[in-house]
């Protein structure tokens, strides 16, 4: 038996706003909201231990230093990656540059908070 991840958490200045945010990107609903002010979202139908992981978005007022060492790529689901990133663009993600070249398959972007992600190519 092997582990899986069920769950990642981003340190954040605003989890409403990432909740917000993040839902929209991945489809994902609002599980639970802690007194700390910590936000957990997860797939409508699964909630915490289902297949795909849960996003735990925790209250931080720490500066964030550089770029994080990990981060989250996504692919759309049901269009090509031009309509996904006007779609996520729409949004709230924003171009980022972490030194890419311009002929890499997919695309930086960076969250309200400036986590950046990386917008793959449609997987078939």
């Amino acid at each position: 038996m092997a582990c899986r991840i069920s769950e990642l958490v981003l340190l954040c200045r605003d989890p409403e706003r990432l909740a917000e945010f993040w839902c929209e990107v991945l489809g994902y609903v609002v599980l639970g909201r802690d007194d700390d002010g910590d936000v957990e979202i997860g797939p409508p139908d699964e909630g915490f231990g289902g297949l795909q992981p849960v996003l735990i978005l925790s209250r931080s007022d720490q500066p964030r230093r550089g770029q994080l060492p990990l981060h989250i790529d996504v692919n759309p689901s049901d269009r090509d990656q031009d309509a996904e990133l006007e779609r996520l663009l729409a949004a709230g993600a924003v171009h980022a540059d972490v030194g890419q070249t311009g002929e890499e398959s997919w695309v930086v972007l960076a969250d309200p908070e400036g986590n950046e992600f990386c917008l793959l190519r449609k997987r078939l």
